[in-house]
């Protein structure tokens, strides 16, 4: 009796690669603020976002801003460095989109001015 083989095909690295999350102080004061059940939430997404790079629904706000949408109206803004690492810059509500998206500019500055020096 003669026994096959068994050919594997190998797959590139890249379908397999993790998202690195960053958090600002201002996120974690955000996530912090709320209740243990919507942080549940948000960490099972972010933990999707890691494990297979699924954003769901997500909206690109241009010069590298992005935004995670939920339903209930919860918004986390963030930009993504290189390939595999995001920075969550702030989370809010959609009832204050328009002045948390100008918060997450100012700190998107502020990151990059940062990284600069």
């Amino acid at each position: 009796m003669i026994k096959k083989r068994l050919s594997i095909a190998l797959v590139p690295d890249i379908l397999y690669s993790m998202i690195s999350i960053k958090k600002t102080q201002e996120f974690t004061e955000w996530l912090d603020s709320l209740t243990w059940k919507a942080q549940g939430q948000i960490n099972a997404r972010l933990e999707r976002i890691q494990n297979s790079s699924h954003f769901g629904d997500a909206k690109n706000l241009g010069n590298g801003l992005g935004e995670l949408r939920w339903k209930n109206g919860w918004r986390i803004y963030f930009f993504k460095e290189g390939r595999d690492m995001i920075i969550l810059l702030i989370g809010g509500h959609k009832n204050a989109q328009e002045k948390e998206i100008q918060k997450a500019r100012l700190l998107l500055r502020r990151y990059a001015y940062a990284q600069s020096k």
